[in-house]
């Protein structure tokens, strides 16, 4: 399957995670040139790749002022794709609990993220294909690592924190400039968000600047930060959760040798991880 040429190299990665995905996918379309495009994949997956499932799009109307209600309800109904609109007024509510100039990223994600794994789980959807690529994966790792503590990123496939719904993530081997390309090729009606993506001091927008300069000046850099994703060696970090450092050494008697005094005692801190 060519859906095309210059997203050939993650098209595969999409195909593995939706064979998996039991009967029914449901892929949340906010309007944006990722969502177009991965709608675009998961209905040539459907078509023409030895795969059976089920597939619905569904919007969640924020009541962001001047949105074009019309917009995503006509392209679905072109292409035939069923369609579901979830609304609810998460713009107030972070427009009224984010004070003026904060990044409101994070309480839009939760709130959004909580409003689609109930619809999904209300009507029997198995699965959430979301639209995040590489690109969103690498600016999320370094989202968490300078401002989270945390070395964490988002999978390709999890699991929800209430255990209802899987989430995949068919893009998540597709580089930004290959969809953005492939977008403008389509010509798909893109929705700007206005809400989070025009904010100037945005944290994310600071991380991509960073990689952008790095793209310039050190060919190969990021991609070889993605494939570190999945090369991980807990015994080479200093997580006690994921090796055992404690049990180095341990004698015959079940006594470590020697005190584990280059393992001090975890601190609890209260961390603001980006999701």
């Amino acid at each position: 399957m060519r859906v095309s040429p210059w997203l050939d190299t993650g098209i595969g990665s999409a195909r593995r995670v939706v064979r998996i995905a039991d009967h029914i996918a449901l892929h949340l379309l906010s309007g944006g040139k990722d969502s177009f495009t991965l709608l675009e994949i998961l209905v040539a997956l459907q078509k023409r790749a030895p795969v059976n499932f089920e597939l619905a799009a569904v919007n969640l109307d924020q009541k962001q002022p001047g949105f074009p209600e019309h917009v995503l309800p006509d392209y679905c109904r072109s292409q035939g794709i069923p369609f579901h609109l979830i609304e609810q007024d998460t713009y107030s509510v972070v427009k009224r609990v984010v004070p003026e100039g904060k990044t409101t990223c994070g309480l839009c994600s939760r709130l959004r993220r909580g409003a689609l794994y109930e619809f999904a789980a209300r009507e029997g959807f198995t699965r959430i294909a979301l639209g995040h690529h590489r690109d969103d994966i690498i600016e999320t790792f370094f989202l968490n690592l300078f401002n989270g503590g945390r070395i964490k990123a988002m999978p390709p496939k999890l699991l929800s924190d209430d255990g209802r719904n899987v989430v995949i993530r068919p893009l998540a081997y597709c580089a930004e400039k290959d969809i953005r390309r492939y977008a403008e090729n389509m010509a798909f009606p893109i929705i700007p968000c206005n809400l989070c993506g025009s904010q100037p001091n945005l944290q994310r927008q600071a991380i991509k600047a960073m990689l952008g300069e790095w793209k310039k000046r050190h060919p190969g850099r990021i991609e070889n930060i993605f494939r570190a994703l999945g090369h991980v060696s807990p015994s080479q970090l200093a997580d006690r959760e994921l090796f055992d450092f404690a049990g180095l050494g341990v004698s015959g008697t079940g006594v470590p040798e020697t005190s584990d005094w280059t393992m001090p005692e975890r601190k609890r801190i209260e961390l603001n991880v980006i999701n």
